[in-house]
């Protein structure tokens, strides 16, 4: 992905501009723009503006860097776009892809989350107080240029979009134009959120999905967190509830991986790895007979994870037996 020089989007969109004034063609290629201006998502207001998103000039292909470290910035964390261009910048493509965007945000203790390609939840986003990492298409099709701005701000009385980008800071760009640029790019955008948050837009599936991704890369503490989070949105996820044992587990917490793992057991009678990891646990706090109880349950459910169940059960009767 070849990221578009410093320079180049400013003009880019002050010709698409001019199209659109003279032709319509940006609103006839942007749907979405029209759909959220005559019928607004529940809850969005009609204009609104996150105060003090730091502004980093990008220099020549570090669009992604930059954008990346505006974002962060905002969530708490500080870093350069030096220090990430590091983690996310590939000389050879001279640009940044969305992969390494959303590893380099994890890196730095973020749940990295990619937007559903919808106008309306990017809005919500930017409405709920967070920025949001826009990727747009700019260019003809055999030189495509691919450029990484940040979007904070919104005007839908006077259809405008603000966005930091490139060398220019806090730039009012009409929704379509902005549209017509982000569709060409597949609508992809993306937030970095503090792991105490959850993005206003999020689903169960996709968020835990992200934050499995966070755990991952070692930052135990900061799933522990973002598990927590997604049960005071989501109580019965099972995915929450499982990662917030695991974690405490992860972390020596036992005492809380007890509780995380039966409140689990509880509320998932069948879920096989729920009562393999309360053996596990269990076992850990040297309870035997209750670890091996569990354990035997575990097996007794059958499943893709009896095996695992059952070494458990094996290690379980194993150490009773030692001396």
């Amino acid at each position: 992905m070849r990221c578009a020089k410093a320079r180049r989007p400013a003009g880019f969109f002050i010709l698409c501009a001019l199209l659109c004034s003279q032709l319509g063609a940006c609103t006839l290629l942007a749907p979405q723009t029209i759909g959220v201006a005559s019928a607004p998502p529940p809850g969005l207001a009609l204009s609104g503006e996150i105060p003090r998103v730091p502004f980093f000039a990008q220099t020549d292909h570090h669009c992604g860097p930059a954008a990346l470290a505006m974002a962060l910035n905002s969530a708490g964390a500080r870093v350069t776009p030096d220090a990430l261009a590091a983690q996310v910048y590939l000389p050879g493509r001279q640009g940044s892809l969305q992969v390494e965007m959303l590893a380099a945000a994890r890196r730095n203790g973020m749940v990295a989350y990619v937007l559903a390609p919808s106008l309306g939840d990017l809005l919500l986003e930017i409405n709920a107080g967070t920025p949001v990492i826009t990727l747009e298409k700019h260019g003809a099709a055999l030189l495509p240029l691919w450029h990484y701005a940040v979007a904070f701000g919104f005007d839908l009385h006077d259809g405008d979009i603000i966005r930091h980008s490139g060398t220019s800071e806090r730039t009012l760009t009409p929704l379509s134009v902005f549209e017509y640029f982000w569709r060409a790019a597949g609508r992809w955008a993306m937030v970095a959120v503090p792991p105490d948050r959850v993005p206003a837009t999020a689903t169960e599936p996709r968020y835990a999905a992200a934050v499995i991704a966070l755990e991952k890369t070692g930052r135990t503490r900061e799933a522990a967190t973002a598990y927590t989070a997604m049960l005071k949105r989501w109580p019965d996820s099972l995915t929450a509830l499982m990662g917030r044992g695991n974690t405490a587990h992860a972390l020596g917490d036992l005492a809380l991986a007890e509780a995380a793992f039966r409140q689990t057991t509880r509320q998932y009678p069948h879920a096989a790895a729920a009562f393999n990891n309360l053996a596990q646990t269990l076992l850990d706090r040297g309870q035997w007979d209750e670890a091996r109880a569990s354990a035997e349950h575990a097996v007794s459910l059958g499943g893709p994870f009896a095996a695992r169940a059952q070494a458990t059960l094996d290690a379980i009767r194993k150490q009773r037996r030692a001396p």
